[in-house]
């Protein structure tokens, strides 16, 4: 039996301003164009007012005057999405991002490495997508793309919803018949000039009567989908050539060299984490920096030896960084990433003459136990834990 989660970023243009400006947080906003265009986004004080996502700019601002209204970033949201993919990506490599603030997410042959349990999954997911990228989103699980995508969008905001194989008619059937996946407003017309109102009413029909009435191949689908019947796959993304890597914008322009490495620190624990999610390895370590006036610069180094621990790329990081002689520019954003990366089973380490039979190495696998079962700051090294001053990107 399948086991498909569909994570849903909420409102994820203004969720993502809201990281960047928590003080957008308790105040009605959205992300769109002040007087002229569309919502983008708004968030949920904003939609108590009636402002949704498409409508013109000028009816929001008529509809709530106080409204606050924050101009798109669009480089950012690309960024955060990213940030987004590269966790689940820690999860399992059949991952399809079906937009830059939603995904299919298949489980099945991943689930016992992960302990088994899809909701105590989803939830750590949840959790770490917060963490990181300052995000709420919500997720549904189910045995098919169709029932996990109707499950998240009974759990928003913020929430989680499964629903087991024997409990997919007994959700489905009351739902109206715009939830069936496909059906606009259009469809959802045709259909209710039939009579048709629930999904429950829509499976009760014959199939042949939906294939007259709506055509061949729209209405085998109805029907099929009106009894949770979907076996459509997640589509898992090929990359040319794996990398994994995490960046972080500070919350203020910074030239403290303390802070950057502090946070250059933060990015290789994350980076070496999701590699050995992954059971992957590198050697080439890519520092990006990103300065006050948005300029762009990255180093990239080579390690001696294949690795996937975290005071190996924290080193190398670091090395780049110095040979910088920034003197204090002012940094906007930081980046660390590994590329090139190979199955760990196809390489072999030398361990060094001096080395303890226990490191580092059992170090990390033992964090990362504990932070799959007990959250992202189950465990963290005393340089970490002091407040964050960041917001993520």
């Amino acid at each position: 039996m399948k086991v498909i989660v569909h994570v849903d970023m909420d409102a994820f243009y203004a969720s993502v301003e809201m990281a960047r400006h928590p003080e957008l947080r308790e105040v009605p906003m959205f992300v769109g164009g002040s007087t002229r265009g569309v919502v983008l986004s708004a968030n949920y004080p904003a939609r108590r007012f009636g402002i949704t996502a498409g409508m013109p700019s000028s009816r929001a601002r008529r509809l709530c005057p106080q409204v606050a209204v924050v101009h798109p970033d669009h480089e950012h949201y690309g960024e955060v999405s990213k940030g987004i993919g590269e966790i689940f990506d820690t999860l399992t490599d059949r991952v399809e991002m079906a937009s830059m603030d939603e995904a299919f997410i298949d489980l099945t042959t991943a689930l016992r490495r992960l302990g088994g349990d899809p909701v105590a999954v989803a939830e750590q997911l949840r959790a770490q997508v917060m963490d990181e990228q300052g995000v709420a989103c919500s997720v549904g699980i189910g045995p098919s793309k169709f029932i996990a995508k109707l499950a998240s969008k009974q759990a928003k905001p913020d929430g989680l919803c499964r629903v087991l194989p024997q409990d997919v008619i007994t959700f489905l059937h009351p739902l109206p018949v715009d939830a069936i996946w496909g059906v606009g407003e259009v469809t959802a017309g045709k259909l209710r000039t039939l009579g048709l109102e629930t999904v429950r009413e829509v499976a009760n029909t014959p199939r042949a009567t939906l294939q007259r009435a709506m055509g061949e191949n729209m209405g085998a689908m109805l029907f099929d989908l009106a009894w949770g019947r979907d076996d459509r796959s997640v589509l898992a993304r090929q990359p040319a050539e794996h990398s994994v890597g995490s960046q972080e914008t500070f919350g203020r322009d910074t030239d403290d060299g303390a802070i950057v490495a502090t946070e250059i620190l933060r990015m290789a624990e994350r980076t070496a984490s999701r590699m050995r999610a992954q059971e992957m390895v590198g050697r080439t370590v890519t520092l990006s920096i990103r300065f006050a006036d948005f300029t762009t610069i990255t180093r990239t180094g080579t390690l001696k030896a294949f690795t996937d621990r975290t005071n190996d790329i924290y080193a190398e990081a670091m090395r780049l960084y110095a040979k910088l002689h920034l003197q204090r520019a002012r940094i906007r954003r930081v980046g660390v990433r590994m590329e090139k990366l190979v199955p760990k089973a196809t390489t072999y380490e030398q361990p060094a003459l001096d080395e303890p039979s226990h490191g580092w190495s059992e170090a990390e696998e033992a964090i990362d136990k504990a932070v799959l079962r007990f959250g992202p700051k189950a465990v963290q090294r005393a340089r970490l834990t002091r407040q964050p001053v960041l917001h993520a990107s």
